[in-house]
């Protein structure tokens, strides 16, 4: 199928109702068509991996047919100035996210371009940085310790941010590095106390969030730490 032929049957599955719940969380734009994701998924999956058609998908501008360009791309094929060039476009947090997690933080210059993002003005661009760094912590697991260890000095420079995307992407990024390993839970706890040390509303909000849950009796037990 080509990329206009995939959008015929995408506009064929759109949903007002879903668009009008999409709306209310601040998902996607008047492009979007207001189709769930994991009907959007499982319609991808047999183009996985193709990097020309996610490029025609995404240059369409459509909201769902870019979602779909992030979930069949090539990593291995995504360079550099693509990465730009996309992570620039983004206007919502969910294209942001979606792209983060299913192809950014794949390429072997992932952590370059992570740091690189989240010294960004631009509140998307920024965001994706702090996505990556999320999206490399989860899903690297073999990775050291350390390299996620060394995301924390970020997050704690750029917490006075008090843009919502930006905040919400620091608070996502210092719980998800504290709930993974024993070992790297007392380093962002550390950070989020340091964090909240600073003057700005954001940064307290960062903080208290991610103390409430890596102080949690769940994530305690499940990293095997006693109270």
């Amino acid at each position: 199928m080509t990329a206009k032929e995939i959008l015929h049957h995408l506009e064929s599955l759109s949903n007002e109702t879903n668009k009008a719940g999409m709306k209310r969380f601040a998902v996607g734009n008047e492009t979007a068509l207001g189709i769930k994701l994991p009907v959007l998924r499982e319609f991808a999956k047999p183009f996985k991996k193709n990097h020309e058609l996610a490029i025609d998908l995404w240059n369409l501008g459509i909201h769902e047919a870019m979602l779909m360009a992030t979930m069949i791309e090539d990593p291995k094929k995504v360079t550099e100035q693509q990465m730009d060039a996309w992570t620039h476009q983004f206007y919502s947090w969910d294209i942001c996210d979606q792209c983060c997690m299913n192809v950014f933080h794949k390429p072997e210059f992932a952590l370059k371009k992570a740091f690189e993002y989240t010294h960004a003005k631009e509140e998307f661009v920024k965001r994706a940085g702090f996505a990556i760094m999320v999206s490399y912590s989860v899903h690297h697991k073999k990775a050291p310790d350390e390299i996620c260890k060394s995301f924390l000095p970020r997050l704690e420079a750029e917490a006075w941010d008090d843009r919502n995307f930006v905040k919400k992407a620091i608070n996502w990024c210092l719980r998800t590095i504290g709930k993974r390993s024993s070992y790297l839970h007392p380093h962002a706890l550390a950070c989020a106390y340091r964090i909240n040390e600073q003057p700005h509303r954001s940064a307290r909000w960062i903080a208290k969030d991610a103390i409430r849950e890596l102080n949690s009796e769940a994530v305690l037990n499940r990293l095997g730490i006693s109270n």
